[in-house]
C-alpha cells in the first residue's frame, strides 16, 4: 500500500482453482478488523495519470470498467459444461464463452451457473443478438430470416443446421439452464424474429 504498487488478487472459483484479477491496489486498512480495502483503479491510489506515456494512458483508460464476476462465472460455467459449447460441442476453451441467459444488467441476471451456458464465440454472438434462441425445453431455434439465406458454410453449418438441435446440458440438475430464464430470453428472441 505504501509503495502504491499493484497486486494480483486470486479469487477462489472451486477447490484448488483460482482466477487472478490484476491489477488490484491496496488503498486502505482497518487494523481493528484485520481487513484491507482494495481498488481496481490506479486513480484511487493517487497515481498521477498526467505523468504516464501515451500507451500507458490508453491502457489505463481501458481498465476503468470491469465485470469482476466474469472470470469466476466463466470458470464455473465452462466446468459445468465440460468445456464444450452447448450447441455445437466445440471443445477449444479459447473459443468458448460463458454466456448469460439473462443479461447481468437485467433483473435475474445473476452470475450463477443456471443463468449461463457455455457457447462458442459464434453461438454466443448469435444468442446475444437474437439470431439464435434456446427454448425452455433446451431446443435451438434460428431466427427465421437466417434460415433460408445463402451466405456460406458458417451460416449453413454453424447456424442453420443447428435449428431444432437439443443443447447439451450439465449432468448436475442444479447446473442446468434455468427454464424460466430461458423462457424470458426466448420471448425476446421471438419478438426479434
Amino acid at each position: 500500500m505504501g509503495a502504491r504498487l499493484p497486486l494480483a488478487y486470486f479469487v477462489g472459483v472451486r477447490k484448488a482453482v483460482y482466477r487472478p484479477v490484476y491489477p488490484v491496489y491496496v488503498i486502505g486498512e482497518s487494523q481493528a478488523q484485520h481487513e484491507f480495502v482494495l481498488s481496481f483503479s490506479r486513480n484511487d491510489v493517487g497515481i498521477d495519470l498526467g505523468t504516464l506515456s501515451a500507451p500507458e494512458k490508453v491502457y489505463a483508460a481501458r481498465l476503468t470498467r470491469q465485470r469482476l464476476h466474469q472470470p469466476i462465472f466463466r470458470e464455473q460455467v465452462l466446468h459445468a459444461y465440460a468445456s464444450a459449447c452447448a450447441v455445437c460441442q466445440l471443445r477449444h476453451t479459447e473459443l468458448l464463452d460463458a454466456a448469460h441467459i439473462v443479461g447481468d444488467a437485467e433483473n435475474g441476471g445473476d452470475p450463477v451457473v443456471p443463468n449461463g451456458m457455455a457457447l462458442c464465440k459464434i453461438h454466443h454472438a448469435a444468442y446475444d443478438r437474437n439470431l439464435l434462441g434456446v427454448t425452455p425445453q433446451y431446443e435451438v431455434r434460428i431466427n427465421s430470416r437466417l434460415l433460408h439465406e445463402v451466405d456460406g458454410p458458417m451460416l449453413k453449418y454453424g447456424l442453420q443446421e443447428m435449428h431444432g438441435v437439443t443443447i447439451s446440458v450439465p449432468n448436475r440438475a442444479s447446473a442446468r439452464p434455468d427454464p424460466v430464464r430461458l423462457g424470458h430470453h426466448y420471448d425476446q428472441f421471438l419478438a426479434a424474429s
